[in-house]
């Protein structure tokens, strides 16, 4: 089986609300979704959704460089070279994580499909029974915040993840500490930063005052890159810190833990390149002791099932953020949301089914490279 055409599609997927996140705010989310055709008329699904801020890609330029570079380079391999694929990646292109991602996921559903089992099956197997996802809140202000993690608990979430890092920092304090109040103390709460204190000095006296909150974590405090000011951190509060923006690569997770700069990371397929570096990393971080979580860029169903395969099939994988579906008005999969859990279908694959004609609307760009499969 070898890959012969490729069919590359900007879309934009229309958003509920704005996303708001302490750098940027998202009005809808660009996205690049990518179609690779088999020489045995098999067609495999995969998603990039780049981030300038924090994988240095545009949407634009992951469809780029994927027509330009990285097809041109895998086409005509075999989807269960999966290795060899990243490896001819990684020698044509440095970095473009979330453009390589596509290839890989795309390629991931193409073995399933080859060989009529789930991606899980291929990577190890089903860890665990069941996944669950928490409910993502957007900055706003305390009361607005509040209000809207009483109605998540309502309609059946079990866990919140609070977005701060914009405006006063100690506004972030009131905004926490208002959810806390509005939902009672055993509910589970994620903070994540996104990079908004701007100092490790800053994010340790912030953390300090949140830790009568009983937040389960604080994400991402600082400025990406800072590996040293996480361990600073880490030494100087009693809250456990998660590294997301600064962990891409295996290599800056063998420094994370190097330095005991986390209790836990974020690992994120747009991030790390797909399925196989997301697997091999969450292996390397359970010898180490180090919990982790995978985590959402706002993909589709494309990206988010491939991040639900990943997470199931490790033991040390506690929680999962891959909520993107719900917040679009108009989608292209089926994955299946059931509040408090993601039910992966267990068919090959992905697992998922993609709407055509809803792929086509929300398409706004289309590029195609390679022949037509014989």
């Amino acid at each position: 089986m070898k890959i012969k055409k490729a069919v590359i599609r900007s879309v934009e997927f229309p958003l509920k609300e704005p996303f708001i996140i302490s750098y940027a705010t998202y009005p809808e989310m660009p996205a690049v979704i990518l179609e690779l055709e088999t020489d045995t008329g098999l067609i495999g699904y995969g998603e990039a959704v780049p981030d300038e801020h924090v994988t240095g890609e545009s949407a634009a330029a992951a469809a780029a460089v994927l027509k330009d570079v990285l097809l041109p380079a895998v086409i005509g391999m075999d989807p269960f070279n999966i290795e060899a694929i990243h490896q001819k990646m990684d020698s044509v292109l440095i970095r473009n994580p979330a453009a390589k991602a596509a290839v890989d996921i795309a390629c991931y559903d193409l073995m399933g499909k080859a060989a009529g089992q789930p991606v899980y099956n291929l990577i190890g197997g089903k860890a665990k029974e069941a996944l669950t996802y928490p409910k993502v809140l957007s900055i706003e202000e305390p009361r607005v915040m509040a209000e809207k993690a009483e109605r998540a608990l309502a309609e059946g979430y079990v866990s919140l993840k609070l977005k701060v890092g914009q405006g006063h920092p100690q506004l972030d304090v009131e905004r926490i500490a208002a959810v806390r109040q509005a939902v009672g103390k055993d509910v589970q709460i994620r903070v994540d930063v996104n990079q908004g204190w701007k100092s490790p000095g800053m994010a340790a006296s912030l953390i300090r005052q949140l830790e009568p909150l009983a937040i389960s974590w604080v994400e991402q405090p600082i400025r990406i890159g800072d590996i040293a000011g996480l361990a600073e951190i880490r030494t100087k509060t009693a809250v456990p810190v998660m590294a997301d923006e600064t962990l891409h690569s295996m290599d800056d997770l063998l420094e994370i833990i190097r330095q005991r700069a986390a209790d836990a990371v974020n690992i994120k397929l747009m991030k790390c390149g797909g399925i196989y570096p997301a697997a091999a990393m969450a292996k390397t971080a359970e010898a180490a002791g180090i919990t982790c979580q995978i985590g959402s860029m706002v993909e589709s169903s494309v990206g988010s099932a491939a991040g639900y395969h990943v997470a199931l099939a490790r033991t040390n994988i506690g929680s999962t953020e891959l909520t993107g579906p719900l917040l679009f008005t108009e989608e292209i999969g089926n994955l299946h949301y059931e509040l408090p859990f993601v039910r992966l279908s267990g068919q090959p694959g992905l697992g998922i089914e993609i709407d055509e004609s809803q792929l086509e609307k929300l398409t706004v760009a289309r590029m195609e490279i390679g022949g037509a499969a014989k």
